[in-house]
């Protein structure tokens, strides 16, 4: 299946409309699995959170591999309990798939586990190493954040902007930054910016720096393709400027598992804090 064009209300031509419809269908129906075993946490924690977050993480993961293969047979799935999986069809040793869905199937499983209403569905599809789009829902607040790479990015439908505070010292961060040297560069970077939050889900926090909620956004490592393959995006898309901790580009499908890092800030503040932490 090739790309499609689709004319929106507002006259852009937007390449990959029809696999964003999907991401996001899919999205809701797998945050709606998510809500109904939220739910009812109380009566099957004591089967351990542990095995809450899997059944559902398998099943929200399943629900989407299995829709995209139905409609996109030719394009690859990444995901983070299945690990790389091929196209359908594909034989050993054809060269890859150009495309890649990308999924976190339940993003805060921490909170998710403990009934704290902070987690989401990450969705995303790269073409020849580029996420062309993304899709960040949260069920809680039914709130659905997307973006495509010629489109803007959109909070339920409407168009949102990264936040463009004067000062620094207004700002809202999270700083999930580690390793030798770096906490003192955090502790001196938190003197700057008074209010830092840690919410607990990457996917999640980074969208909110695409609608201002949050102004700066910073984890050095420990991230993985699906914690921001859709998020970046969205946030790149509100005009975020988006790189890993060392200033190159924030997405590389080269990068292993868990050795992602990132920094989304506004365009304003990205070197100030660049410097900071670096």
């Amino acid at each position: 299946m090739g790309e499609s064009h689709h004319h929106d209300p507002l006259g852009r031509s937007e390449a990959y409309a029809d696999e964003l419809a999907l991401a996001i269908e899919l999205a809701h129906r797998a945050g709606q699995i998510q809500l109904d075993r939220y739910e009812h946490l109380e009566d099957i924690r004591a089967k351990g959170p542990r095995d809450v977050v899997t059944e559902v993480d398998h099943l929200c993961e399943a629900l989407v591999m299995e829709a995209v293969q139905e409609r996109y047979p030719a394009d690859a799935f990444y995901a983070e309990e299945i690990g790389e999986v091929a196209a359908v069809g594909a034989k050993p040793g054809e060269p890859k798939p150009s495309r890649v869905w990308i999924v976190d199937p339940l993003d805060g499983t921490i909170n998710y586990a403990n009934g704290i209403p902070f987690f989401c569905i990450s969705i995303a599809l790269v073409a020849n190493g580029t996420p062309v789009a993304g899709v960040v829902y949260d069920p809680t607040r039914d709130e659905t954040f997307a973006g495509s790479i010629d489109g803007p990015s959109l909070r339920n439908g409407h168009q949102v902007h990264v936040g463009d505070k004067e000062q620094l010292e207004d700002a809202v961060a999270t700083l999930a930054v580690g390793g030798r040297g770096t906490v003192r560069k955090r502790r001196e970077a938190l003197r700057k910016i008074r209010a830092h939050r840690s919410m607990g889900s990457a996917s999640l926090t980074l969208a909110y720096v695409g609608c201002g909620r949050f102004d700066v956004y910073a984890q050095s490592a420990g991230l993985s393709a699906w914690d921001v393959a859709a998020a970046g995006l969205i946030a790149e898309r509100a005009g975020a400027r988006v790189t890993t901790l060392d200033g190159k580009p924030w997405f590389d499908l080269a990068t292993p598992a868990k050795k992602w890092s990132c920094l989304a800030a506004s365009p304003r503040h990205h070197a100030t804090i660049l410097e900071l932490l670096s």
